[in-house]
């Protein structure tokens, strides 16, 4: 199959490379201050629904990484690029709708007991830890995916790919197990 490549393009610049290095530590610091803030900011009552959508653009990242997974094997670049794109786009908007909740509600404690506990407890600390890995992978995915430096893309997506899924279904399976606990 000969199907036509997207045409948007990034330059081959080495800037480009030290850039996503500063961006993958930005990010990750960037977040946690603002998660460290002790004092809320009362955005509104909307925010309590953001949850419930990170949960749903989670779910839709995960799907798209399949498919992208799956249109790559079909050796379909332009739905796979499309795919890839969309959840990295939905990624930014995770980020951002992930901050807004955090900074202006409380933490919602875990209620669940017993064997469940240390279950979810596992799967939140993986999911924390392995998202703040996964950045530097996908921001370099994506850079050379996009100036057609396939073999650095490969490179990186053979970690990119299963670390991002992992953090995608872990937080929806979060979102679901801590779900209840909303207030």
């Amino acid at each position: 199959m000969n199907h036509k490549m997207a045409t948007l393009t990034i330059e081959r610049k080495p800037k480009y490379e030290r850039i996503i290095n500063v961006l993958a530590i930005v990010i990750p610091v960037a977040v946690a201050l603002l998660l460290g803030i002790r004092q809320k900011i009362d955005l509104g009552a909307w925010t309590k629904v953001l949850p419930h959508i990170i949960g749903v653009i989670n779910t839709v990242t995960a799907i798209l990484l399949i498919m992208g997974f799956y249109f790559i094997k079909q050796k379909n670049i332009t739905a796979h690029r499309r795919a890839m794109t969309g959840a990295f786009l939905l990624g930014s908007v995770f980020l951002v709708c992930y901050v807004l909740y955090h900074i202006s509600n409380e933490a919602t404690p875990f209620g669940g007991t017993g064997l469940i506990r240390p279950v979810y407890y596992f799967l939140l600390i993986s999911h924390i830890l392995l998202s703040i890995v996964v950045v530097w992978f996908v921001l370099r995915a994506v850079y050379y995916g996009y100036t057609n430096q396939i073999t650095e893309h490969r490179k990186a997506v053979k970690w990119a790919m299963p670390i991002w899924l992992y953090v995608s279904i872990t937080g929806v399976i979060v979102y679901l197990m801590i779900s209840p606990y909303y207030v």
